[in-house]
């Protein structure tokens, strides 16, 4: 398989992910879920959405791990363990901020616990949020950019993965506008969606 073959199919793969994760992720795939299983939809949901969501992926990332292309660079020592470190910074960010967040939500736990009204929305502006709107996208994404090793197919799917994360954010928050209203246009105004801006964060601005 050629290398532009090979990007070309991962960016595909990475747009099949996408639109499938974006369609389980929707208001119409979660109501036809009450609609089958009833109040227990609500229980199961995010937990199987994330199951699936895991499962799905692996095929897409072993797809430019078997098919790699032409290598673009490999960055040599010391500098590759500059990389790595940041890298590791990345992982680091990311379990704080599911820790802050409520890693037993995210996974979907409390929910199949507790079912999914049973507890009010909250607004999370403190912590990584003083900085960032969208701290896990940050760190994920420096996670990826910061690889030692770069090749055709690897920038394939790291592009489309960026794409896909900018677009998620997106629509991620038009749902939070739409739950929270002013409070978070407020908050959106004020700070940055994926970069950290020193002289933008909370209670400063």
């Amino acid at each position: 398989m050629t290398p532009g073959i090979a990007a070309l199919l991962t960016l595909l793969a990475v747009a099949m992910y996408g639109g499938l994760h974006s369609l389980l992720a929707s208001r119409w795939a979660k109501a036809r879920a009450r609609r089958s299983l009833g109040p227990t939809a609500d229980r199961l949901y995010r937990l199987a959405y994330n199951v699936l969501g895991g499962l799905t992926l692996l095929p897409v990332l072993a797809f430019p791990a078997r098919f790699p292309g032409l290598t673009l660079y490999r960055i040599g020592w010391p500098w590759s363990g500059l990389t790595v470190a940041v890298q590791a910074l990345a992982l680091l960010t990311i379990l704080v901020g599911l820790r802050q967040t409520g890693l037993a939500s995210f996974l979907g736990l409390r929910q199949l616990l507790e079912g999914e009204g049973n507890r009010p929305a909250q607004l999370q502006v403190t912590g990584l949020y003083r900085w960032v709107r969208h701290p896990l996208y940050t760190a994920g994404l420096a996670f990826l950019w910061f690889s030692p090793v770069m090749t055709t197919s690897l920038l394939a799917l790291f592009a489309g993965i960026s794409v896909y994360i900018y677009i998620g954010s997106r629509f991620e928050e038009q749902r939070l506008i739409e739950e929270f209203g002013q409070p978070y246009r407020e908050y959106r105004r004020c700070i940055p969606p994926l970069i950290p801006l020193p002289w933008r964060r909370l209670p400063d601005c």
